[in-house]
């Protein structure tokens, strides 16, 4: 199960599982953000190559506009998927504290 909604000073915070079944909906909220965006990524349990691709093309729709994608609270399981995946290169990281 996977929730994403709108937190406070326009944070959004995702929880749950980010997989091939929540992408299309984690993409079409993801699809009305603009500018910088910090996603909170402490709840967030799982995500799979489909979430990453999400992600992905979220991040680069954002640059072209002048924005970009920050993920906030990452948990070290986590932040081993974005470096495997090289995701770390791409993305704005902040480590869950």
């Amino acid at each position: 199960m996977l929730a994403i909604e709108q937190g406070a000073q326009g944070v959004v915070v995702i929880k749950g599982r980010l997989d091939a079944a929540q992408s299309p909906a984690a993409q079409a909220f993801l699809d009305k953000v603009q500018g910088t965006v910090a996603l909170d990524c402490s709840g967030l349990e799982y995500i799979s190559s489909a979430g990453l691709g999400v992600l992905l093309k979220t991040q680069k729709r954002l640059l072209a506009s002048g924005g970009k994608l920050r993920l906030t609270g990452v948990s070290r399981h986590l932040q081993d998927i974005f470096q495997y995946s090289g995701f770390d290169q791409i993305l704005e990281i902040e480590p869950a504290r």
